[in-house]
Formats: structure tokens, sequence, C-alpha cells
């Protein structure tokens, strides 16, 4: 187990920094997918195969991740590979084709994940240190961050800074925050035998459940941090420079929800906090559906974003009660199944538009909402922890 002597009180503040990096990344992709996909003629169908292979990336490194981090650390991890991530992101910039642009997609997964990973095990560390809450508010970071990347989006498209540029100065911003938050990590390794037989053989159904519950909240997430845009472009019908407002309205209230969550958690308990999670972001995208109006779909993706706020912040902090092999190992199944569903629903989202339309990829994800909160309330490790 962790102990003070690895500890300084710069800690939190770095791993905070951490979380925002990343966050920062990937909004500044997501705030330009209507763009690239207009810029290099891509259908529905094409940019969710697209989408699919970030999960496909993400799933390559899955077990691979939870083991390096186990044995190396993940302040080692952090500290040699999440340049990696934004790397990628300029590549993106880059990309002339639609294949090459799927190639560089399928390592901006793999790079993400593995950053993902070390991150979240890096907070849990933390927390088990200072005897904190803090993994919600970390993730309020990441959040922060994409409200952040949708704001510097919006600048870059009204000044009419190219992709590329505007990949450069995201890559500018997240290497600053790498060098000083990398002289301010944890150095724990998590010792553990070796293991012969498979890591799933270990893994519990609680742990399994848990990881659901993740995917569902995460599809969901990922449905709008991709989707809302060309929601708000193809459904809405919103004017151009107003198209981003479904994404910012949505992680505005995610933002301020997970800056919260601390306080909220502690008052009412795991259990009830993911049952209002899973009912607000099932109702908020059910009114998407039903009413594509303006205004009303700023609403609705205010209340899409407030649901998903705490769902996952809850999950990661339950990961490190109740299973027996390296915390890592743990956190870095369950991440994965949930960044999975972050991952994998966009592209879902895609091929349902292109067999149907928009709004029913937005009704089928509100039926997520709903299993979750079942799910939340059947299993036990929430009812024993309220």
């Amino acid at each position: 187990m962790p102990d003070r002597e690895s500890y300084n009180a710069k800690m939190p503040a770095a791993c905070f920094l951490l979380f925002f990096a990343h966050g920062l990344v990937f909004s500044s992709w997501a705030s330009r997918i209507p763009i690239i996909k207009t810029a290099l003629s891509i259908n529905e169908a094409q940019l969710g195969t697209l989408l699919l292979l970030m999960p496909i990336g993400q799933l390559s490194t899955m077990v691979l991740a939870g083991k390096l981090i186990s044995r190396y650390g993940s302040s080692r991890i952090i500290k040699t590979c999440f340049l990696f991530y934004p790397v990628f992101l300029l590549l993106i910039g880059l990309a002339p084709s639609y294949w090459i642009l799927a190639a560089v997609l399928f390592f901006f997964g793999v790079s993400g994940n593995l950053c993902n990973i070390a991150i979240n095990t890096q907070a849990i560390e933390i927390e088990s240190i200072t005897k904190r809450t803090l993994l919600s508010s970390y993730h309020g970071a990441w959040c922060f961050a994409g409200l952040a990347g949708a704001l510097l989006g919006l600048l870059m498209i009204t000044l009419n800074v190219g992709t590329f540029y505007h990949f450069i100065l995201t890559f500018m911003l997240v290497s600053g925050l790498w060098l000083y938050s990398r002289r301010n990590l944890t150095n724990i390794i998590h010792k553990v035998e070796p293991q012969r037989q498979s890591v799933f053989k270990n893994i519990n159904p609680t742990l399994v459940g848990l990881g659901i519950i993740g995917f569902l909240s995460m599809a969901i997430e990922g449905a709008m941090f991709d989707w809302s845009g060309v929601y708000f472009q193809t459904i809405v019908k919103a004017p151009e420079k107003l198209v981003i407002l479904g994404y910012t309205s949505f992680i505005l209230m995610m933002t301020l929800g997970r800056f919260i969550g601390n306080r909220v958690i502690e008052k009412y308990g795991k259990r009830i906090v993911l049952q209002c999670c899973g009912i607000l972001m099932s109702s908020g995208l059910f009114l998407s559906v039903f009413f594509p109006e303006l205004w009303i779909c700023i609403i609705a993706f205010m209340i899409i974003g407030l649901g998903s706020s705490l769902s996952v912040p809850s999950v990661y902090s339950t990961v490190g009660k109740v299973s027996k092999v390296a915390p890592s190992i743990a956190l870095s199944f369950v991440s994965s199944i949930s960044f999975l569903g972050f991952l994998m629903g966009p592209p879902l989202i895609g091929y349902v538009a292109e067999a149907f339309d928009l709004r029913y990829s937005y009704g089928l994800f509100a039926c997520f909402g709903i299993l979750l909160a079942i799910m939340a309330r059947q299993m036990e490790v929430f009812r024993n922890k309220n």
C-alpha cells in the first residue's frame, strides 16, 4: 500500500493538471470532428468506422496497460508515454486522406487509453496516501478541459485557424502541463506475485458489474462528445456558429457536477447518486429526441451533462475496495471496459444514424441510462456502502 513517505504537497495539483491535459487533447479532437468530416467528405457510416478504430486501439492495450503500470508504476508510464497522446493529435491534423486518418486514430486510441489508466491509477494512489476523496474533482478537471477545449475550438474556428495549427497550440499547452506535473508524481510500484494464469480469472463479478455501469455511462458521454456538434448541425439545424453550443452546454454541467460531486456522494450515497445519474441521462436524451429545437436541446444536453457527471467517479472510487488483485490491474480492467463504451458509443451512433436517423441513435442511448439506474439499484456493493 502507498505511504506518506513518497508524498509531497504538489502531487494533488500535478495529478489535477494531468487530467486537464488529457481532457484537452480529446476535446480538441472532438471540437474539430464536424470540420474534419466535411474536409475529407466523410459520411456518417464512414465516420462511425473511423471512430471504431479508437476502441480497437484501446482494447489492444487493456491488459498490457495494467501489467505495465503494476510493474513500473504509474509515474514512470506518465513520464515516458504521456506526450504520445498529443503527438498523435498533431498527426490527425495532418492526415490527408480517410485511410491515413484511420491509422492515426488507432494509435490515438492506444496512447489515450494508456494515459487514461496511468493517471487514474495515480489518482487512486494519491487518495490512498492523503485519505481524501479526490477522484470526482480530478474527473472534473478532465471535464473542465473539455469545456476549455470547446471554447478554444470555437475561438479557432471563428478566427479561421486551420485544424493543424489549432492542434499545435494544444500540443504546446499540454507539453507545458506535463513538464510541470512529471516532477510531482507518486513513485509507487505495487509489488504483486507474478500471475501464471490469465488476469481475467482473478477478476470478480463485482468488477465486471462496475465495468458495465462505467461502459453504459461513458457510451453516453462518448456520444455527446463526438456527435453533439453533428446533432446540432443536422437535426437541430442550428446556425453554424451556434453548433458548438450543444457540446458546450453538456460539458459545462458535467464539469460543475463533478466539482460538487464529492459532497453529493457523501450525503446521498453512491447507490442513489448512480440511479439519479441514469435517470437524468435518459431524460435528457429523450427530450432532445422528441423536441429537437435549439433552446430545448441546450437544456436537454445540460441535463445529460449533469447526469453524466458522477457515475464514472463513483465507479472508479469503488474499484480498489472490492478487488483482491493489484489496484492498477483492477482499475485497468474496469476503466478499459468503461472507456470502451466511450469509444464504441460514437461508432454505434454513426451506424444507426446511417441506417435510420441520428434521433433514433440518441433514443437508443437513452435506454442505456435506464439500464444503468437498474444495475446501480441491484448491485450489492452499492447497497452495502450506500
